[in-house]
């Protein structure tokens, strides 16, 4: 696979987000890699990697032809299904227990959710990142290197660039 990805932020190309819900029809019709933004409406870096990271052409380019992208607020009240496994509000938590799943109860934000199938083990990432940070986790549930070799072993061999 031959892409490479520029570090600029001129905005023209937008990922196409879409809802659990719609997830959960996309992916029995046609498998891919998942990617889920986890945010909150008070957080600033999520906002912040809206404007930047998320704008980036060639990284928006890329998620959208491998991946779903799923952008889902951690503190909905609504109930949401994923998996055929239900999740509802955790009033004691104040967030959705969705969020809790992703995350395995490590409530940060912003966090990109990684999953190379609906039923693979989540992959959590905390913290906002810029394009090039993350360029290798994209990669690597894409080539499927989680079933053959660690995300260090991958990243240490990957050459940046594509």
């Amino acid at each position: 696979m031959a892409v490479s990805f520029s570090y600029t932020f001129t905005g023209k190309e937008k990922i196409n987000w879409i809802t659990v819900s719609q997830l959960n029809t996309l992916y029995a019709k046609n498998p891919k890699p998942i990617l889920i933004d986890l945010y909150t409406d008070w957080c600033g870096w999520c906002k912040q990697m809206d404007r930047t990271t998320y704008m980036n052409d060639k990284l928006a380019t890329y998620i959208n032809e491998y991946y779903y992208a799923v952008k889902y607020n951690a503190e909905s009240p609504d109930s949401v299904v994923f998996n055929n496994q239900g999740y509802g509000f955790n009033k004691k938590y104040s967030t959705n227990d969705f969020a809790m799943y992703l995350t395995f109860g490590r409530l940060e934000y912003p966090t990109t959710v990684f999953l190379s199938t609906i039923n693979a083990r989540p992959a959590p990432l905390s913290g906002y990142m810029k394009p090039k940070e993350m360029e290798a986790p994209l990669r690597y549930f894409v080539e499927r290197k989680d079933e053959t070799q660690s995300f260090v072993e991958f990243n240490n061999k990957m050459k940046a660039g594509f």
